[in-house]
């Protein structure tokens, strides 16, 4: 299914929300990760060593703010573009970096989850909808999906 017009409409109007306060909604993000799936902590290099909480941890802040604004932006170009597009980095180095790092199946569903959640917390019960939610949803699908077709490509097809 394709994103359609609507979808994007509800993905920039809430990004537009989140833009307010992107270093916040960043940590809760990261921070739902590390709630949802503690075990996470090891995949993150700069958590490894540390039990301060992430809050507190300026490399934590800063990828936070890359994935959020990344994983944000590539959902309001999928329907200009009809592809995934990913600024600044590829989709390439994405996909080698997460299968390094163990990345499976499960951990996207981890990170769909906790990216739902943020977004929900961001916008507010107002504008919270099933709709948005689908919307979000789909976008986060396909960049997951394109992530995942890069892994597999680096790990030999």
């Amino acid at each position: 299914m394709g994103f359609t017009e609507k979808q994007e409409a509800l993905v920039k109007e809430s990004w537009e929300l989140m833009k307010q306060n992107i270093p916040g909604n960043s940590l809760r993000f990261f921070t739902l990760i590390l709630e949802i799936a503690p075990a996470a902590r090891s995949m993150f290099s700069f958590l490894r060593d540390s039990d301060e909480i992430p809050q507190n941890n300026p490399k934590l802040k800063a990828h936070a703010v890359k994935v959020f604004k990344m994983t944000c932006e590539a959902a309001i170009q999928l329907r200009e573009k009809g592809e995934v597009v990913v600024s600044d980095i590829t989709l390439k180095y994405l996909g080698s970096v997460h299968l390094q790092r163990g990345v499976a199946d499960p951990h996207f569903e981890v990170v769909k989850e906790a990216l739902l959640r943020t977004v929900e917390e961001a916008v507010g019960g107002e504008k919270w909808s099933e709709e948005m939610k689908s919307a979000w949803g789909e976008a986060y699908d396909q960049l997951a999906s394109a992530i995942k077709a890069e892994m597999k490509e680096e790990a030999g097809g």
